[in-house]
């Protein structure tokens, strides 16, 4: 955990440092350059389909050491959501990946598959089916409370665009009639969670400003747009567009803008 008031440069993963399972080009040669800066560099994604030591692996391919304090996501948010609104060992259906599975278990609650649940939360995955969209949504409609870890429509993959948790809480939604709490970038227990962990000052730096940037508006900290993942000057189909006003740092990737973090770290 950062000491209060210590500065920190919070990436964002899929469209930041890597799409897919490629590295950007000089992602991690900027993070180590940041970090023999003295600034810390942690990491905030709303993937929450993997677990967090999968990430920290990923990472150590390409050459970037991490721990486990250096990794949030969006699934632990809504673990931790729900650890203010359920007791301990309640019943909790997740319709997501891993990397959820162990953020609600690591919190004390009880995995089921099917009602009766207190809660169900919905998270990017693979494995959604038709089968799962039954089993949740009617968890949901017996009156468990919907969590989503993120309403994010489209995920940068390698290559192209893929569907993104959002689709997955859209299908959820409409099948069960209910709307979800969110979790994940930009909603409250995400602010939360980067202040508990991360300190109270600092830089996000993202793919989407729709989620990264209205993220670093809710803490009051600067936004560094990236052009690496689903954003562009004019918004690709399922992608975003560069907002207006611009924000204070916009780059091709993280390399083109991590002398101008550095150097706004250190300015104060």
């Amino acid at each position: 955990m950062t000491a209060a008031g210590a500065p920190v440069v919070c990436c964002d993963l899929d469209g930041v440092v890597w799409r897919g399972d490629e590295p950007i080009p000089g992602s991690a040669e900027a993070i180590a350059a940041l970090r023999r800066d003295g600034i810390r560099v942690a990491f905030l994604t709303n993937n929450s389909s993997r677990p967090v030591g999968e990430i920290l692996a990923q990472l150590a391919a390409m050459g970037v050491e991490a721990s486990a304090d250096d990794v949030l996501t969006s699934g632990q948010a809504a673990a931790r959501l729900l650890s203010h609104r359920l007791v301990s060992g309640a019943r909790v259906l997740a319709c997501a990946g891993p990397g959820v599975v162990e953020a609600v278990t690591a919190r004390g609650f009880t995995l089921v598959d099917a009602a009766p649940a207190d809660a169900v939360v919905v998270g990017w995955h693979r494995d959604f089916d038709f089968d799962r969209l039954d089993r949740a949504s009617a968890a949901v409609r017996a009156g468990a409370r919907f969590v989503a870890t993120n309403t994010d429509p489209t995920y940068p993959g390698r290559d192209h665009l893929l569907p993104g948790a959002g689709a997955i809480v859209a299908a959820v939604a409409t099948a069960s009639g209910a709307t979800a709490e969110v979790a994940g970038k930009p909603e409250a227990p995400t602010v939360e969670l980067v202040r508990e962990r991360l300190g109270s000052f600092g830089i996000v730096v993202g793919d989407r400003p729709s989620t990264d940037g209205a993220l670093a508006a809710a803490l009051g900290w600067p936004f560094a747009l990236v052009l690496s993942g689903v954003t562009a000057p004019e918004a690709p189909p399922g992608g975003e567009a560069i907002p207006e006003p611009r924000p204070p740092f916009v780059g091709e990737n993280l390399a083109a803008i991590a002398g101008q973090l550095r150097d706004a770290l250190r300015a104060g």
